[in-house]
């Protein structure tokens, strides 16, 4: 019994321990501190194509931040974020103050180990949708966990215009098609009319 007993206490403490850990791990936008300086290349309102822009992307450390604030930072993960206008009556794209639940930031640009500042340049990738954007970059300590971040301003955002699939050249077939389809409806009704009349 007293066997019984202890295996229960041991597992109730593995679980307590399990749940402890996991909730530790949770990082909240609201609680991190914006220490990084984070500029793109793009101008507020500028136009971009996807598959054909590039998008020079530069963070650092805050210059107001104490030497050694970045110590913890092992790696820096940069991502494309909704900005809020692209944010609104879609769900999907919703900002959320848990970042595991937050679906802002979808488009990673890099990830790489935290120099203390850094520079990318990243071309729009060809499956990123047509909406408007900035740019934020998270600090992650060891365990890969959000520690702090940065962001270009939301109201510096830019615009990114995606690829549709519909290029000059499907447009000009279709046309030809089209208009070879009604010729061919002419020229049958042309014949069928003439051989009732015969």
């Amino acid at each position: 019994m007293a066997r019984q007993g202890m295996v229960t206490a041991l597992l109730l403490l593995v679980l307590a321990a399990g749940c402890c850990a996991s909730a530790g791990a949770v990082a909240y936008l609201s609680k991190l501190p914006v220490t990084l300086d984070v500029t793109a290349s793009p101008t507020p309102g500028q136009v971009l194509h996807a598959g054909e822009d590039v998008i020079t992307v530069t963070w650092a450390l805050n210059a107001s931040q104490p030497a050694g604030k970045d110590a913890d930072y092992k790696n820096v993960k940069v991502s494309l974020c909704y900005a809020p206008v692209s944010q609104k009556e879609r769900e999907w794209r919703k900002t959320h103050d848990d970042l595991k639940k937050d679906k802002t930031c979808q488009f990673k640009i890099t990830q790489q180990a935290y120099p203390g500042a850094g520079k990318v340049e990243y071309r729009v990738a060809l499956d990123i949708p047509t909406a408007t954007y900035y740019v934020r970059a998270y600090a992650l300590d060891a365990s890969g966990t959000q520690v702090a971040y940065g962001q270009t301003a939301p109201t510096a955002a830019f615009n990114v215009v995606s690829i549709t699939g519909v290029t000059t050249s499907i447009k000009v077939a279709a046309g030809v098609f089209s208009a070879f389809s009604v010729a061919s409806l002419a020229f049958f009704f042309f014949i069928e009319k003439r051989k009732k009349n015969n």
